[in-house]
């Protein structure tokens, strides 16, 4: 994973900061460090990629692969950054050092306490400062060739950015388009599971898309971790072969989709898929079933809907969740919502969708994967036909 992250990213320029006093006033590199500054091209030549940051700090994303080894928690970091503010950066740096010092003493009698003596770790922070090169410096005092990443999380995130940018449009996309409940999703899966490449972009944003399309117990990850995810992905594809996409809007629930990415796929190729009105109730009462399980949050999403519905409608709605109607209220909002703002929307969006192949799906069949290669099969034939 390491050696495909340093593919095809650019370097970009750098600052770095001291981030244990976080001011943009102390912004340095110590001579005797330059010489261990490496760049993000050369990430895939480590055994490792160490993310000394906090822990939040890596939970809102990190490179692919990184291992966390905090320097400062949360709170420590909270407390040298009040300190700064408050008394001194003086005082913030003294403290925020005895701190560093102990954790990195901790991670040494622990999680780098089996490491050869050859072990080659790539170490960065948020901008390449004093955390991470507080950890580079001690870890060649004690003889591992540790290196430190040129600009730290910063140049990774500017590189991410401009990946989005350009990659998208190296491959070509053939968008899953129709109605919500007509298996997508599903379908999407059985083409992966018959050899097609596939980019499901609703997996990676833990959504649906939907308004009622949240996971039940899954926070979204951040836009940063999202943006991450995606290009984790797109770098695993041929260029050669096409990538099945389902059809989005530009946000997925919290986190939106990269412009790039979604202006391609918008004038690619299209696939309609056609599921009967029964299969499609049943798919929205199979996997939207755990909305039940708490009434009033159903309610209060369906509250939303007023303005695009008359006030009366959405009462109407909700009092079918009060009575557990579960079946009518699915029937509803297919005919009502869903349908309409389908036709809206898709016509809209997608360039290619009057020249789309339809393609009949059954949502609810056993025989997903056998479907999908009948699709697959379809799309060759379509495609030797055009040429």
């Amino acid at each position: 994973m390491v050696g495909k992250l340093s593919r095809g990213l650019r370097q970009p320029g750098f600052t770095t900061h001291a981030i244990i006093s976080p001011s943009p006033q102390a912004r340095f590199v110590p001579s005797s460090l330059k010489n261990l500054l490496v760049s993000l091209e050369k990430a895939g030549d480590f055994d490792e990629i160490i993310d000394v940051r906090t822990p939040l700090e890596f939970a809102e994303d990190h490179i692919p692969g990184a291992l966390n080894a905090p320097v400062l928690s949360n709170e420590e970091r909270v407390l040298v950054g009040t300190t700064y503010k408050q008394v001194s950066p003086f005082e913030a740096t003294r403290i925020g050092a005895a701190l560093v010092a102990r954790n990195i003493a901790h991670h040494l009698e622990t999680t780098f306490a089996d490491r050869p003596r050859k072990w080659r770790p790539l170490i960065y922070c948020w901008r390449g400062g004093k955390r991470s090169g507080s950890v580079t410096t001690l870890f060649n005092m004690i003889g591992w060739q540790a290196r430190q990443l040129e600009g730290g999380y910063k140049t990774y995130r500017r590189a991410t950015l401009d990946t989005l940018d350009s990659l998208p449009a190296t491959f070509s996309y053939i968008a899953l388009v129709g109605p919500t409940g007509s298996g997508k999703t599903r379908l999407l899966s059985a083409l992966n599971a018959a050899g097609a490449q596939t980019l499901d972009l609703e997996a990676l944003a833990s959504h649906r898309g939907s308004l009622l399309g949240a996971w039940a117990g899954v926070a979204q990850p951040s836009q940063k971790r999202f943006d991450t995810l995606v290009v984790t992905a797109l770098r695993t594809f041929d260029p050669a072969r096409p990538v099945f996409v389902e059809a989005e809007s530009r946000r997925i629930g919290s986190v939106a989709l990269p412009l790039a990415l979604l202006d391609t796929f918008h004038r690619g190729r299209c696939v309609e898929v056609l599921s009967s009105r029964e299969d499609r109730a049943a798919f929205l009462l199979h996997d939207y079933a755990h909305l039940f399980d708490d009434p009033e949050s159903l309610k209060g999403q369906l509250q939303k809907l007023i303005g695009l519905h008359s006030r009366e409608r959405v009462t109407s709605w909700q009092r079918l969740v009060d009575e557990n109607r579960r079946a009518e209220l699915a029937h509803e909002l297919i005919e009502r919502h869903y349908d309409p703002a389908y036709a809206r929307s898709s016509h809209e969006h997608f360039v290619q969708l009057p020249h789309a192949l339809q393609f009949n799906f059954r949502p609810n069949g056993a025989d997903l994967v056998d479907q999908a290669s009948a699709l697959l099969a379809l799309v060759e034939r379509n495609a030797l036909a055009i040429t």
